[in-house]
Protein backbone atom coordinates (compact mmCIF):
# COMPACT_ATOMS: atom_id res chain seq x y z
CA UNK A 1 0.00 0.00 0.00
CA UNK A 2 1.24 3.50 -0.83
CA UNK A 3 0.86 6.58 1.32
CA UNK A 4 1.53 10.30 0.95
CA UNK A 5 0.41 13.59 2.52
CA UNK A 6 -1.33 16.76 1.39
CA UNK A 7 -3.50 19.55 2.85
CA UNK A 8 -7.24 20.23 2.57
CA UNK A 9 -8.31 23.87 2.86
CA UNK A 10 -11.55 25.19 4.31
CA UNK A 11 -11.28 28.89 3.65
CA UNK A 12 -7.84 29.78 4.97
CA UNK A 13 -7.73 26.94 7.49
CA UNK A 14 -5.84 23.84 6.44
CA UNK A 15 -5.95 20.28 7.72
CA UNK A 16 -3.48 17.51 7.00
CA UNK A 17 -4.76 14.77 4.71
CA UNK A 18 -3.29 11.29 4.42
CA UNK A 19 -3.58 9.81 0.93
CA UNK A 20 -3.66 6.01 0.91
CA UNK A 21 -3.52 3.89 -2.25
CA UNK A 22 -4.15 0.15 -2.54
CA UNK A 23 -4.00 -2.14 -5.57
CA UNK A 24 -6.49 -5.02 -5.65
CA UNK A 25 -7.29 -7.92 -7.94
CA UNK A 26 -10.76 -6.72 -8.92
CA UNK A 27 -11.66 -5.53 -12.40
CA UNK A 28 -9.47 -2.66 -13.68
CA UNK A 29 -10.66 0.67 -12.34
CA UNK A 30 -9.89 3.70 -10.19
CA UNK A 31 -11.94 4.42 -7.06
CA UNK A 32 -11.46 7.69 -5.19
CA UNK A 33 -12.84 7.89 -1.65
CA UNK A 34 -12.94 10.57 1.06
CA UNK A 35 -15.51 13.21 0.02
CA UNK A 36 -13.79 14.49 -3.15
CA UNK A 37 -15.54 17.21 -5.14
CA UNK A 38 -16.11 17.06 -8.91
CA UNK A 39 -12.77 18.66 -9.82
CA UNK A 40 -11.01 16.12 -7.63
CA UNK A 41 -12.97 13.24 -9.13
CA UNK A 42 -11.59 14.33 -12.50
CA UNK A 43 -8.09 13.81 -11.11
CA UNK A 44 -8.39 10.13 -12.04
CA UNK A 45 -8.12 10.95 -15.75
CA UNK A 46 -5.48 13.65 -15.24
CA UNK A 47 -3.32 11.29 -13.22
CA UNK A 48 -3.49 8.44 -15.72
CA UNK A 49 -2.50 10.73 -18.59
CA UNK A 50 0.28 12.40 -16.57
CA UNK A 51 1.70 9.04 -15.50
CA UNK A 52 1.70 7.73 -19.06
CA UNK A 53 3.43 10.85 -20.38
CA UNK A 54 6.02 10.62 -17.61
CA UNK A 55 7.14 7.14 -18.66
CA UNK A 56 5.77 5.24 -15.66
CA UNK A 57 2.21 3.97 -16.21
CA UNK A 58 -0.29 3.41 -13.43
CA UNK A 59 -1.27 -0.13 -12.59
CA UNK A 60 -3.77 -1.85 -14.87
CA UNK A 61 -5.40 -3.51 -11.85
CA UNK A 62 -8.00 -1.90 -9.59
CA UNK A 63 -6.63 1.13 -7.75
CA UNK A 64 -8.40 2.42 -4.63
CA UNK A 65 -7.36 5.79 -3.21
CA UNK A 66 -8.64 7.02 0.15
CA UNK A 67 -8.28 10.58 1.46
CA UNK A 68 -8.42 10.69 5.26
CA UNK A 69 -9.95 12.07 7.37
CA UNK A 70 -13.04 11.22 5.36
CA UNK A 71 -15.24 13.66 7.29
CA UNK A 72 -13.96 16.81 5.56
CA UNK A 73 -14.58 17.83 1.96
CA UNK A 74 -11.59 17.80 -0.40
CA UNK A 75 -11.63 20.36 -3.21
CA UNK A 76 -9.48 21.25 -6.17
CA UNK A 77 -6.56 19.84 -8.09
CA UNK A 78 -3.92 20.43 -5.42
CA UNK A 79 -4.19 16.74 -4.41
CA UNK A 80 -3.11 15.47 -7.85
CA UNK A 81 0.56 15.00 -7.02
CA UNK A 82 -0.11 13.39 -3.63
CA UNK A 83 -2.52 10.88 -5.21
CA UNK A 84 0.01 10.13 -7.94
CA UNK A 85 2.83 9.49 -5.46
CA UNK A 86 0.65 7.26 -3.26
CA UNK A 87 -0.46 5.26 -6.31
CA UNK A 88 3.13 4.80 -7.44
CA UNK A 89 4.08 3.87 -3.89
CA UNK A 90 1.59 1.00 -4.05
CA UNK A 91 2.98 -0.27 -7.38
CA UNK A 92 6.65 0.75 -7.47
CA UNK A 93 9.44 1.47 -5.01
CA UNK A 94 8.45 5.10 -4.56
CA UNK A 95 9.12 6.30 -1.01
CA UNK A 96 6.55 9.05 -0.55
CA UNK A 97 5.36 8.18 2.96
CA UNK A 98 8.41 9.46 4.83
CA UNK A 99 6.86 12.86 5.48
CA UNK A 100 6.92 15.21 2.46
CA UNK A 101 3.72 17.13 1.80
CA UNK A 102 2.80 17.21 -1.89
CA UNK A 103 0.97 20.32 -3.10
CA UNK A 104 0.65 20.52 -6.87
CA UNK A 105 -1.76 19.94 -9.72
CA UNK A 106 -0.81 17.86 -12.76
CA UNK A 107 -1.03 18.67 -16.43
CA UNK A 108 -1.78 15.92 -18.93
CA UNK A 109 1.82 16.10 -20.14
CA UNK A 110 3.11 15.41 -16.62
CA UNK A 111 3.98 19.01 -15.83
CA UNK A 112 3.53 20.21 -12.26
CA UNK A 113 1.20 23.18 -12.00
CA UNK A 114 0.33 25.59 -9.25
CA UNK A 115 -3.08 25.69 -7.58
CA UNK A 116 -4.89 28.35 -5.55
CA UNK A 117 -4.13 28.32 -1.84
CA UNK A 118 -0.54 27.04 -1.86
CA UNK A 119 0.55 29.56 0.79
CA UNK A 120 -2.14 28.75 3.42
CA UNK A 121 -1.63 25.04 2.69
CA UNK A 122 2.10 25.33 3.42
CA UNK A 123 1.33 27.32 6.57
CA UNK A 124 -1.00 24.55 7.77
CA UNK A 125 1.57 21.85 7.01
CA UNK A 126 4.34 23.65 8.91
CA UNK A 127 2.01 24.27 11.87
CA UNK A 128 1.28 20.52 11.93
CA UNK A 129 5.00 19.70 12.01
CA UNK A 130 5.47 18.83 8.32
CA UNK A 131 8.28 21.07 7.08
CA UNK A 132 9.31 19.18 3.92
CA UNK A 133 7.14 20.59 1.12
CA UNK A 134 7.04 19.55 -2.56
CA UNK A 135 5.46 22.05 -4.96
CA UNK A 136 5.46 23.04 -8.61
CA UNK A 137 8.29 25.29 -9.76
CA UNK A 138 5.78 28.07 -10.35
CA UNK A 139 4.79 27.90 -6.63
CA UNK A 140 8.33 27.87 -5.23
CA UNK A 141 8.63 31.54 -4.25
CA UNK A 142 5.14 31.56 -2.75
CA UNK A 143 5.85 28.48 -0.61
CA UNK A 144 9.18 29.90 0.58
CA UNK A 145 7.39 32.84 2.20
CA UNK A 146 6.46 30.55 5.12
CA UNK A 147 9.11 30.49 7.87
CA UNK A 148 10.35 26.99 8.67
CA UNK A 149 9.34 25.39 5.36
CA UNK A 150 11.91 23.39 3.39
CA UNK A 151 10.66 23.69 -0.18
CA UNK A 152 11.50 21.38 -3.07
CA UNK A 153 10.20 22.57 -6.43
CA UNK A 154 9.90 20.58 -9.66
CA UNK A 155 8.70 21.23 -13.19
CA UNK A 156 7.77 17.68 -14.22
CA UNK A 157 6.33 14.58 -12.60
CA UNK A 158 9.20 12.40 -13.84
CA UNK A 159 11.67 14.49 -11.81
CA UNK A 160 9.66 13.95 -8.62
CA UNK A 161 9.34 10.21 -9.25
CA UNK A 162 13.08 9.86 -9.88
CA UNK A 163 14.03 11.72 -6.69
CA UNK A 164 11.72 9.49 -4.65
CA UNK A 165 13.11 6.21 -5.95
CA UNK A 166 11.05 5.37 -9.04
CA UNK A 167 12.82 3.35 -11.78
CA UNK A 168 12.80 6.22 -14.26
CA UNK A 169 15.30 8.65 -15.76
CA UNK A 170 13.63 12.01 -16.38
CA UNK A 171 14.28 13.69 -19.70
CA UNK A 172 14.90 17.46 -19.79
CA UNK A 173 11.54 19.21 -19.65
CA UNK A 174 11.09 22.04 -22.13
CA UNK A 175 7.51 23.03 -21.30
CA UNK A 176 6.52 26.46 -20.07
CA UNK A 177 5.73 27.24 -16.45
CA UNK A 178 2.06 26.81 -15.53
CA UNK A 179 1.76 30.36 -14.19
CA UNK A 180 3.63 33.59 -15.01
CA UNK A 181 6.92 34.23 -13.25
CA UNK A 182 6.28 35.71 -9.83
CA UNK A 183 6.52 39.47 -9.98
CA UNK A 184 8.45 41.71 -7.64
CA UNK A 185 6.31 43.42 -5.03
CA UNK A 186 5.64 47.04 -5.88
CA UNK A 187 4.32 49.65 -3.51
CA UNK A 188 2.02 51.19 -6.09
CA UNK A 189 1.58 54.94 -6.57
CA UNK A 190 3.14 57.13 -3.90
CA UNK A 191 0.47 58.60 -1.66
CA UNK A 192 0.82 60.99 1.25
CA UNK A 193 -1.73 62.21 3.79
CA UNK A 194 -0.01 65.60 3.67
CA UNK A 195 -1.26 66.07 0.10
CA UNK A 196 -4.84 66.53 1.30
CA UNK A 197 -5.96 70.15 1.42
CA UNK A 198 -8.65 70.91 3.97
CA UNK A 199 -10.68 67.99 5.39
CA UNK A 200 -9.22 68.75 8.82
CA UNK A 201 -11.76 66.75 10.82
CA UNK A 202 -11.53 63.78 8.45
CA UNK A 203 -7.72 63.82 8.59
CA UNK A 204 -7.88 63.96 12.39
CA UNK A 205 -10.23 60.94 12.38
CA UNK A 206 -7.79 59.03 10.15
CA UNK A 207 -4.90 59.76 12.49
CA UNK A 208 -6.88 58.61 15.54
CA UNK A 209 -8.00 55.42 13.78
CA UNK A 210 -4.46 54.61 12.63
CA UNK A 211 -2.92 55.30 16.03
CA UNK A 212 -5.46 53.27 17.98
CA UNK A 213 -6.29 50.56 15.46
CA UNK A 214 -9.96 51.62 15.42
CA UNK A 215 -12.60 50.92 12.79
CA UNK A 216 -13.55 53.91 10.66
CA UNK A 217 -16.70 54.77 8.69
CA UNK A 218 -16.53 57.60 6.15
CA UNK A 219 -19.85 59.10 5.03
CA UNK A 220 -20.47 61.76 2.40
CA UNK A 221 -21.79 62.50 -1.08
CA UNK A 222 -19.92 61.37 -4.22
CA UNK A 223 -16.76 63.41 -4.76
CA UNK A 224 -16.39 64.41 -1.11
CA UNK A 225 -13.03 62.62 -0.85
CA UNK A 226 -13.90 59.40 0.98
CA UNK A 227 -11.85 57.12 -1.30
CA UNK A 228 -8.96 59.60 -1.40
CA UNK A 229 -8.83 59.64 2.40
CA UNK A 230 -9.13 55.85 2.72
CA UNK A 231 -6.30 55.31 0.22
CA UNK A 232 -3.98 57.43 2.32
CA UNK A 233 -4.96 55.83 5.61
CA UNK A 234 -2.74 52.83 4.87
CA UNK A 235 0.31 55.12 4.51
CA UNK A 236 0.16 56.16 8.17
CA UNK A 237 -0.68 52.74 9.62
CA UNK A 238 2.05 50.69 11.34
CA UNK A 239 4.02 48.12 9.36
CA UNK A 240 2.35 44.70 9.51
CA UNK A 241 4.06 42.01 11.59
CA UNK A 242 4.93 38.65 10.03
CA UNK A 243 1.74 36.91 11.18
CA UNK A 244 -0.59 39.53 9.72
CA UNK A 245 1.49 39.83 6.54
CA UNK A 246 1.27 36.07 6.01
CA UNK A 247 -2.50 36.19 6.51
CA UNK A 248 -2.77 38.96 3.92
CA UNK A 249 -0.61 37.02 1.45
CA UNK A 250 -2.65 33.86 2.08
CA UNK A 251 -5.84 35.65 1.02
CA UNK A 252 -4.15 36.65 -2.24
CA UNK A 253 -2.96 33.06 -2.68
CA UNK A 254 -6.55 31.82 -2.59
CA UNK A 255 -7.49 34.16 -5.43
CA UNK A 256 -6.82 32.75 -8.88
CA UNK A 257 -5.05 35.03 -11.32
CA UNK A 258 -3.28 37.12 -8.65
CA UNK A 259 0.52 36.96 -8.75
CA UNK A 260 2.28 36.41 -5.46
CA UNK A 261 5.19 38.65 -4.47
CA UNK A 262 8.78 37.71 -3.71
CA UNK A 263 8.51 39.17 -0.19
CA UNK A 264 5.82 39.64 2.39
CA UNK A 265 4.07 43.01 2.14
CA UNK A 266 4.84 45.59 4.80
CA UNK A 267 1.96 48.01 4.41
CA UNK A 268 -1.71 47.11 4.88
CA UNK A 269 -3.48 46.76 1.53
CA UNK A 270 -6.19 49.03 0.20
CA UNK A 271 -9.10 47.27 -1.50
CA UNK A 272 -12.00 49.06 -3.17
CA UNK A 273 -14.95 46.72 -3.81
CA UNK A 274 -17.88 48.08 -5.79
CA UNK A 275 -20.30 50.08 -3.66
CA UNK A 276 -23.18 47.80 -4.74
CA UNK A 277 -21.39 44.55 -3.84
CA UNK A 278 -23.47 42.19 -1.72
CA UNK A 279 -22.31 40.52 1.49
CA UNK A 280 -21.91 37.23 -0.38
CA UNK A 281 -19.79 38.93 -3.04
CA UNK A 282 -17.52 40.37 -0.35
CA UNK A 283 -17.00 37.40 1.95
CA UNK A 284 -18.39 34.45 -0.02
CA UNK A 285 -21.52 32.46 0.44
CA UNK A 286 -23.55 29.63 -0.94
Amino acid sequence: MGRSYSVALTGMKGQMVTVEADIGNALPGFTLLGLPDQSLQEAKDRIRAAARNSGLDLTRRHLTVNLTPASIHKRGSVFDLAIMMAAWGADYAVQAETGPVFLAALGLDGSLQSAPGILPAVMAAVDAGYTDIVVAKSSEVEAQLVPGATVRAYQHLAEVAHDFGAPIEPAPYSGAAARPVVKEHTAGPSLDLAEIQGQHEARWALEIAAAGGHNLLLLGPPGAGKTMLAQRLTTIMPVMDTTIALEHAAIHSLSEGRDMTTALPERPPFEAPHHAASVSALIGGG
